[in-house]
């Protein structure tokens, strides 16, 4: 449940950011509101990657992979590497932030570098900032984040960058890497970002659309049910609402990988696994957002991804395409009716459906065993808690 710290001060506004001051009229507060600026931004089929600027790397159909790779050294350990760096990107607003995420296959002890940059206004480039080094496998290299990188330009804050005014354009770098004198078929297929800007300011609640009504049968898991499973991934219960979440949406497409070094006996090791898989060795938990796609992306056939959505409306749409979607969400006490826990400053679960009119089907990974876990909540609730807490953000796990 606890995602990290950073979102305790989110929670801690919510109480005032979503009431008008005293005395204001609603026409005064609608003119305050700011209007949300969210694009997504990303490059996986072989035309778009072709545009990307490559050292050391071979186009494929659909991916990158090393070919001439340049020797490099991480960790203390010698690697060859290769780069693939995108064009700019340009939202067309100033955006606050940027959430990247990706899909890379990593065998055996390879792994990928993601780094972001910036422009701003006046022209200024900031330094490259490494987001991640991630892999499937977590070795000799620890999967982690480096939260605490700033530039001039803006600071590395997990899984987000978080620019220190605005930027009006950006870029990503993957740098490929295994170890020297293999030929592992390290690769990546999709890699991007989502820029915004004002994404968790105040609006009106969305009107239900084409999804309402529509429920779409998510295996249902309980986050708590693996309290005190290993201390090393994050401890259970609490704390693994995204790997829980993440475990779920697999098991709706069919996908149910084998747990590897589980204990035997644990009801639903798949959440143990999952927590396994998409740990955090930077910020310590399980609650990262591109690592818990990136795993995601290796079971899939589909397209999975880290974006912001403007309201419950837009994602009504991926409901009645039949792809269920994780949210991101926070809220204090009484603030979101029907809850089996009354606050949390930072928890992901999983949006499965609509009601005829309009309320969230969800399956909240908190409840207190896999029968709580579906739950019904209102829709006004919900997305002010979504919108508030992290802009609208989502995973979208989708499979061929």
């Amino acid at each position: 449940m606890l995602r990290r710290a950073a979102t305790l001060a989110l929670a801690l506004l919510l109480a005032t950011a979503l009431v008008p001051p005293a005395g204001a009229t609603p026409q005064a507060e609608t003119r305050k509101r700011a209007t949300p600026q969210v694009q997504l931004t990303s490059w996986s089929s072989y035309a778009e990657l072709k545009t990307g600027a490559r050292r050391g790397l071979k186009m494929g159909r659909g991916h990158v992979a090393l070919r001439k790779a340049k020797p490099r050294t991480v960790a203390g350990k010698a690697y060859e590497a290769g780069t693939w760096t995108s064009p700019w990107a340009t939202p067309g607003f100033g955006a606050t932030s940027l959430v990247p995420s990706w899909e890379a296959t990593t065998p055996g002890r390879s792994l990928v570098r993601v780094e972001v940059r910036a422009r701003d206004a006046s022209g200024g480039t900031g330094t490259w900032d490494t987001v991640a080094d991630w892999s499937l496998r977590n070795r000799p290299v620890a999967r982690r984040t480096y939260t605490g990188q700033t530039d001039d330009l803006g600071r590395v804050s997990a899984d987000t960058w978080v620019a220190a005014g605005s930027v009006t354009s950006w870029q990503v770098r993957v740098t490929l890497m295994r170890p020297r004198g293999s030929s592992l078929a390290v690769s990546l297929e999709r890699v991007g970002a989502v820029a915004s800007a004002d994404a968790s300011a105040p609006r009106p609640t969305s009107r239900p659309g084409p999804g309402a009504g529509t429920v779409l049968a998510v295996p249902t898991y309980s986050q708590m049910t693996h309290t005190g499973h290993y201390p090393q991934w994050g401890n259970g219960g609490e704390a693994w609402c995204s790997p829980t979440s993440t475990a779920m949406v697999l098991a709706w497409y069919g996908i149910s990988p084998t747990p590897r070094g589980i204990t035997a006996g644990h009801a639903d090791a798949v959440v143990d696994h999952t927590a396994k898989m998409v740990y955090d060795h930077g910020y310590r938990g399980t609650g990262n957002w591109a690592f818990n796609t990136a795993y995601a992306a290796t079971l899939v056939g589909g397209d999975s991804y880290v974006t912001r959505m403007r309201d419950l409306r837009e994602l009504e749409d991926h409901i009645v395409a039949g792809v269920p979607v994780i949210v991101s969400v926070a809220f204090g006490r009484n603030q979101l009716t029907g809850a089996p826990i009354s606050a949390s400053n930072g928890h992901l679960l999983v949006v499965v459906g609509f009601e005829a009119d309009g309320d969230v089907v969800v399956n909240d990974p908190a409840g207190a065993t896999n029968a709580e876990v579906r739950r019904v909540y209102d829709r006004a609730q919900f997305e002010r808690i979504w919108i508030a807490a992290s802009g609208g953000t989502a995973y979208v796990i989708r499979n061929s």
